[in-house]
């Protein structure tokens, strides 16, 4: 519907009306009225499946919901590196939604992976703000080429469950917009989500849901967001001063609380109307893109998506390690599996993404249809929803394990051990499964480790297993697609969304996590998972990034389209890939910047595109980048914007943040000049790198400290004040230090050669 007759709609609602329609009617649809001709529409959780409830609401994923399909979660879809394959689930939900009359599917979610214990890890993409957008873009993109809006989530800072509808997010400037506000940023601005959801938390001491910062001044005004913004269920504080911040919709219904309290903030003047317009004609204007686009045709094929669920898994299963080509197996050969994850996969998280499952594919229901092309035997092992021991289950596994030539052990995290709602305090498996792998490799050596987790885990066995494979939380498909994947009917393609430490004691915000009562420091800043052990030169056990092959690639030929360039400027970057090996497979090609001369502190290299390419064996593609600007910038906190430092830039090609294999330079000259104020306390390095500042400070320079024609008057002055220590005073020395060393000049002196210094170098 135009706009126009939204707010000739809007101008014949009462302002009781006009308030109800900025919360919900219940716990899943908006608000309708009548005699407007005015729908309710109804929103449903995701973000990988559709979990619409049909009789009573929840949000944590206790009351059931339709049968429907569960793809990949976050944490898998991410290790795709693959665009095309996110649009396409795209579509097939929102074909769900269109099936099931749902407007709006809550999801994606795109906030970092601080921590590897947050709980909600599984939901979550990526520890990279550019993997995070771009795959998050990506899916919204394809469920919104069907009629059928998004709702990018949770906006803003929300990295933990730990307290999150209390705590405050203490984040500096820089490193909000450099990794959490640049998560959304890519998305929303090319993507256009129709909705966003505002988190429970505050930002610096402001609640999320009433931060005019975010949710207008950088969301509408900055980034162009034309949809309307909903709180997280139960976010809301102040409704009024919600509302002016700019949050639209407070979910679920306040049973007209809060609308009261519109409408009395509206007649008192503490509000004004025409806020609360805005707000209405923003949710209606979502409300009729989705009812006059409705396709009541559509049906929702759930075995056509279980399919497409298992396609997409493939894509999300990485293998970590390979040694002696242990994988794929050979079908020919004696193999044990053991595990109960095997017959029961952990295949999606816990709390408000839960899909009620129509079918749900194990790796020993996939046997079952192979059992004469492969023996295979089974061993339960343990119980995967806890961690006890249990001795006979353990002595049969050992025992299958020792009669058999190569054992593959489904291990993983139990349902209890992360989920919405609460953090992880450990980032260990079971102890049970840890006691079981060594025992089997007490007698098996020819062993593999599947896991099935949300979030990294420490893997104390490592070194001695041959095999290790992260099937992450794979969908309800999973089980067909590992088979696949083991048996190496299909090519493992998947790439570690994430870095793997090896202790937990070793992630960046190990000190700071959780935070204190309801404050949480992120001291740890910028440099967030690659960024900070790259920088520290701390190893990993597994690298963002990672993932290996059944085929092998070698890149080549890396070229700049020019070897120098503003930074107005754009760069073509060209890499020619080849699988060398022989058999077909997809490569992930990442492409890093590294700026090689920075004032300011950055990481060693950042993320600037991927592309995923399918090769056949002998066969060569080229591979095509664009960099522009924001390739080569950081946030400066005097511009207020993002800056780029005139230097020299290695353009990287990379398999993983560890594993370099082409680089070249590149010239960026900058276009801004950054502003410069002199004062007393500028100290003399600063002037030197300016020849006019230099020129203009001469008179200053009078003094014996700065002659070096002067030779030292006896051994124990040269002992002293050696040359190095000479240099290093007059490089650290203020201006003001001139005026404690005998120095003729005065203070009025010294204050007209500091205005000078402003008016001809300095930017007042």
């Amino acid at each position: 519907m135009e706009r126009e007759k939204i707010k000739e709609k809007i101008a014949q609602m009462t302002l009781e009306e006009k308030a109800s329609f900025c919360s919900g009617a219940d716990f899943w649809h908006t608000e309708a009225l009548e005699r407007l001709g005015i729908p309710a529409v109804m929103v449903t959780d995701g973000p990988h499946g559709l979990r619409k409830q049909d009789m009573e609401g929840d949000h944590l994923g206790v009351n059931d919901s339709i049968k429907a399909v569960c793809f990949p979660a976050g944490c898998g879809t991410a290790a795709s590196f693959n665009r095309e394959l996110l649009v396409e689930m795209g579509e097939a939900l929102g074909n769900e939604c269109q099936a099931e009359g749902v407007s709006t599917i809550l999801g994606p979610a795109v906030n970092i992976k601080r921590s590897p214990l947050c709980g909600r890890n599984f939901e979550y993409l990526s520890e990279d703000p550019l993997l995070a957008t771009e795959m998050a873009g990506a899916l919204i993109q394809g469920i919104q080429s069907k009629n059928v809006g998004t709702s990018i989530k949770h906006f803003l800072a929300n990295n933990q469950e730990t307290r999150r509808m209390s705590s405050s997010s203490e984040i500096d400037e820089r490193t909000l917009r450099e990794i959490y506000l640049a998560a959304f940023e890519g998305a929303v601005m090319k993507q256009k989500p129709w909705t966003l959801m505002c988190s429970y938390n505050k930002i610096n001491g402001v609640y999320a849901a009433e931060n005019k910062t975010y949710l207008t001044d950088i969301l509408r005004n900055e980034w162009g967001f034309d949809g309307y913004v909903m709180s997280d269920w139960g976010a809301v504080n102040d409704r009024v001063e919600d509302l002016k911040a700019g949050l639209d919709l407070e979910m679920p219904s306040s049973h007209g609380r809060n609308d009261a309290l519109i409408v009395q903030a509206v007649k008192e003047g503490r509000l004004k109307e025409s806020v609360l317009d805005a707000a209405v004609e923003r949710i209606l204007n979502i409300v009729f893109r989705f009812e006059e686009n409705r396709d009541r045709t559509v049906v929702f094929d759930r075995n056509r998506d279980h399919e497409l669920a298992k396609k997409i898994a493939y894509e999300t299963i990485v293998l970590l390690k390979n040694e002696e080509k242990i994988l794929p197996l050979k079908k020919n050969a004696s193999i044990a599996f053991i595990g109960e994850f095997a017959k029961k996969p952990r295949y999606q998280g816990g709390g408000s993404s839960h899909i009620n499952s129509h079918k749900v594919s194990s790796v020993m229901d996939a046997v079952s249809k192979v059992k004469d092309s492969v023996m295979i035997t089974y061993a339960k092992g343990f119980s995967a929803d806890k961690d006890e021991l249990d001795e006979t289950l353990t002595k049969e596994a050992v025992k299958v394990a020792k009669e058999a030539e190569v054992v593959v052990i489904f291990a993983g995290l139990p349902d209890s051990f992360e989920s919405e709602g609460y953090d992880r305090n450990h980032m260990g498996l079971p102890d049970c499964q840890n006691i079981l792998i060594n025992a089997i490799l007490d007698v098996q050596p020819n062993t593999v480790v599947v896991l099935h987790n949300g979030s990294p885990v420490e893997m104390p066995w490592a070194g001695r297993v041959k095999g290790i494979v992260e099937a992450y939380l794979g969908g309800q498909a999973v089980g067909a697609a590992l088979l696949d994947i083991l048996l190496g009917t299909v090519n493992p393609s998947a790439r570690l969304p994430e870095s793997f430490p090896l202790y937990l004691e070793d992630n960046p915000s190990y000190l700071s996590y959780i935070g204190e009562e309801n404050r949480v420091e992120y001291r740890e800043g910028i440099f967030v998972g690659y960024r900070y052990y790259d920088k520290k030169k701390r190893e990993v056990l597994f690298p963002f990034g990672h993932g290996l092959s059944y085929t092998t690639f070698v890149y080549s030929n890396l070229k700049l389209s020019k070897p120098y360039i503003e930074d107005t400027d754009t760069v073509e970057v060209s890499v020619d890939v080849t699988n060398t090996g022989s058999r077909k497979g997809k490569e992930v090609v990442q492409l890093y910047v590294s700026d090689k001369e920075s004032t300011v502190i950055r990481p060693v290299k950042e993320l600037r595109d991927f592309a995923k390419i399918e090769l056949k064996p002998g066969e060569t593609k080229t591979v095509m980048f664009t960099l522009g600007k924001r390739a080569f910038a950081y946030w400066n906190i005097q511009l207020h914007d993002w800056h780029v430092e005139t230097g020299a830039f290695d353009i990287i090609v990379a398999k993983s943040s560890k594993d370099v294999c082409l680089s070249q330079t590149i010239m960026v000259n900058s276009t801004v000049k950054l502003p410069m104020i002199y004062t007393r306390d500028t100290i003399f390095s600063d002037i030197f790198s300016n020849e006019t500042a230099m020129n203009i400070v001469k008179p200053l320079m009078a003094l014996e400290i700065f002659d070096d024609s002067k030779e030292e008057d006896s051994e124990v002055e040269a002992d002293a004040i050696g040359k190095e220590m000479k240099e290093a005073m007059l490089k650290y020395m203020p201006l003001r230090g001139v005026l404690s060393f005998g120095s003729s000049i005065t203070q009025e002196q010294l204050d007209e050669v500091i205005e000078r210094l402003n008016k001809e170098v300095g930017n007042l």
